[in-house]
């Protein structure tokens, strides 16, 4: 193939094309790199073209080409960035970057699908304790009989966010839409014509911001603030809800990740309040502890009231996900504490599950 007049070169159904470097290029020049399939080397090429410098672009570990990103995308390596003194090789991103796009070469755009929060199916989910008699202090949440639910039931959870708006603050800052979803089904009690027992809805909006700092050897890579629902979408007496501010501190170390996530929960009052004391169960804040090791990647949520006395409680669940077969992943969560679904906020169980996940936390 001809080579065209010039330095910036990409590679044109597996030969290298050249582009010109003037100041005026030659629209044959900048035609050559519209044959060019890859966004990323695309975009390379006609920054080339007219004269700009280098800029380092997203790439994908297992193809060298920015692939748009996927609900049920499972990454097991970090996503590649080519850096301007040496764009062939390509430098992991944090697995921050990797799911929210913090870093500027690590920007998609707006409307992606991205994962959130783990993705998965558990098929078993049993408890010693199942919650047979929900009740809040407003009476009018109080059901006056028990349910008669199986300690066994089925468990499942989807979870995805995309960003509504890149560059809130010209450079700085995101706005993403989230929404989470988890059901638990009594698959098994035919007894009750296999009801779900409880599913909660989760939308927010956050506003995300790229952070760098050092705090005891941990990089700081990002601070959010949003807005959050909760609902299990029931009428009363079994109806639960609330509405929180929330802030999110994101920090990194080597295979680690840890998120803080305080809260400040909307105050509601009266008799439409239909758990008053939600926050000295469920919580005034969590940390979230990732740790990816040799494919497999463990995680631990922490909650607490951040209360004494009889106001004191909190919850702790462990996740473990494992490689089966491509993208297909074992997935175990354990559960101890208060709140494993809104119904059961005020309730202390422990909670076994064993099921596949199809996205984890990063």
């Amino acid at each position: 193939m001809k080579r065209l007049p010039a330095a910036a070169c990409a590679l044109l159904g597996g030969t290298w094309a050249c582009v010109s470097h003037a100041q005026n290029p030659d629209p044959m020049d900048i035609r050559a790199c519209t044959a060019i399939e890859s966004d990323a080397q695309r975009l390379a090429c006609y920054d080339h073209a007219t004269g700009r410098a280098n800029l380092p672009v997203a790439r994908k570990h297992a193809d060298e080409s920015t692939v748009l990103p996927s609900v049920f995308g499972h990454d097991r390596n970090p996503r590649q960035v080519a850096t301007a003194d040496n764009p062939e090789v390509a430098m992991p991103l944090s697995l921050l970057d990797s799911r929210w796009e913090l870093a500027p070469e690590a920007k998609l755009g707006t409307f992606n699908v991205r994962g959130y929060k783990p993705v998965y199916l558990l098929p078993v989910f049993a408890t010693s304790n199942q919650n047979e008699r929900p009740h809040s202090p407003n009476p009018l949440n109080t059901p006056t009989r028990p349910e008669p639910v199986d300690n066994v039931e089925a468990k499942f959870q989807i979870s995805f966010k995309t960003k509504l708006w890149q560059g809130v603050f010209g450079d700085a800052g995101d706005l993403w839409l989230g929404y989470t979803q988890s059901s638990r089904w009594q698959v098994y009690n035919d007894r009750l014509s296999r009801p779900f027992r409880e599913t909660n809805y989760e939308p927010e909006a956050m506003l995300v911001f790229n952070t760098h700092y050092q705090v005891f050897g941990w990089d700081g890579r990002l601070l959010g603030i949003g807005i959050n629902h909760q609902s299990n979408g029931r009428s009363n007496p079994l109806s639960r809800s609330w509405n929180r501010v929330t802030a999110n501190l994101g920090f990194e170390r080597g295979d680690w990740t840890v998120m803080l996530r305080p809260w400040w929960r909307i105050p509601e009052g009266g008799p439409d309040d239909n758990n008053p004391d939600i926050n000295d169960y469920m919580g005034r804040g969590e940390v979230q502890i990732v740790r990816e090791w040799n494919g497999q990647e463990f995680g631990l949520l922490l909650r607490h009231s951040f209360r004494g006395g009889s106001r004191s409680h909190g919850a702790a669940r462990f996740t473990w996900s494992f490689p089966l077969a491509g993208n297909l992943r074992g997935y175990v969560e354990a559960f101890k504490g208060y709140g494993e679904s809104l119904i059961d906020y005020n309730h202390n169980a422990t909670y076994l599950g064993l099921g596949v996940s199809l996205l984890d936390w990063y």
